[in-house]
């Protein structure tokens, strides 16, 4: 810990100490999924629970994530507050029943009657090396959700607060986490908690063009708004945060501000988030643009294994760069 009160964590340790945090403020929550328990979590997120807190309340599940997810389901509606873990975005659509047609539904479909208070954490591998078949970013498929609410944990603040928060919804919650920065060293507050999970937030100010992201794009935008000040750009950073339902009055805000707008995200470029940012900007402050929406996207390929393919697969920081260059017409 320094002078400031903060202390230095890793993105994993944050997630880690949110769950921590719950569990002993609320005995109805309990974590389940598949090797969460003795082997601590296929990214060691819960290594150590299961000697903290047992294994009625840190559960390992069989390999069905429809059995666990249904599990999660049944349990939320008769009181708990569990938290669900999917080792990774791939599996999700083995559960994609009971979250689209079981979570999702059943408050409109009872009248009102029943609430689904689950909260579901779900891993995104791109950057990690994990193949096709055990990464990509699906977060547009949940967005595209009536009944869900999708966040995104693009910084370390989000991945120590958002769970906190997502708990105390009455309505079932995805938290998408991020598997290529686990491993990253980021800043908190020494007090951190529960943070908003209504509004996007501007990351980092700026007056010549909003770059807005989420999740993994956050750091390479901030990263990339660095490189760009001593270009002579300011840039501004806009972590959408929220995907369902999206923070309009933020983003339009910051297109008010900067006149230019760059969307950036890892999953593939089309149909995805920034689509229906670009076509909500566009039917609301059309008229602020000085310029055409722009976006940067994952190449449409399944997500290749070697490091240089995957690199390539997804928008990196001197991408970013590049394009707000062109954009703006400097050399």
């Amino acid at each position: 810990m320094d002078g400031n009160n903060t202390i230095k964590t890793t993105y994993r340790e944050a997630i880690k100490q949110a769950i921590r945090e719950a569990m002993k403020k609320d005995e109805r929550v309990f974590l389940m999924g598949e090797d969460v328990g003795r082997y601590g979590g296929a990214f060691a997120v819960s290594k150590g629970l299961l000697k903290e807190f047992g294994e009625d309340r840190i559960m390992d599940v069989p390999l069905s994530e429809s059995g666990f997810v249904g599990a999660g389901i049944g349990a939320s509606l008769n009181g708990m507050r569990p938290i669900v873990e999917v080792m990774t975005v791939n599996f999700s659509l083995l559960a994609m029943d009971q979250i689209v047609n079981n979570a999702a539904t059943l408050l409109h479909m009872s009248g009102g009657q029943l609430n689904v208070p689950i909260v579901i954490r779900i891993s995104c591998g791109i950057g990690r090396q994990l193949a096709a078949q055990h990464s990509h970013s699906w977060e547009p498929l949940f967005a595209h959700i009536p009944g869900l609410k999708v966040l995104s944990a693009g910084t370390h603040e989000d991945a120590r607060g958002m769970l906190l928060t997502a708990l105390q919804d009455p309505d079932p919650v995805i938290i998408f986490e991020y598997t290529f920065l686990l491993n990253k060293e980021g800043e908190l507050a020494a007090d951190a908690g529960a943070v908003n999970i209504t509004n996007a937030k501007v990351r980092r100010e700026g007056k010549d063009i909003s770059i807005i992201t989420y999740g993994a794009g956050v750091y390479k935008a901030l990263d990339a708004a660095v490189e760009l000040a001593g270009a002579g750009i300011d840039a501004e950073v806009v972590d959408v945060r929220v995907l369902r339902p999206l923070d309009n009055d933020t983003i339009f805000n910051s297109v008010r501000k900067t006149h230019r707008v760059l969307l950036v995200e890892e999953a593939w470029g089309a149909v995805n988030v920034s689509s229906e940012i670009s076509a909500r900007i566009t039917e609301n402050v059309f008229y602020e643009l000085d310029a055409p929406i722009q976006r940067l996207g994952g190449v449409e390929v399944p997500i290749p294994y070697p490091k240089h393919l995957e690199e390539a697969a997804v928008p990196q920081q001197n991408d970013i760069v590049n394009k707000v260059k062109k954009m703006l017409q400097h050399d």
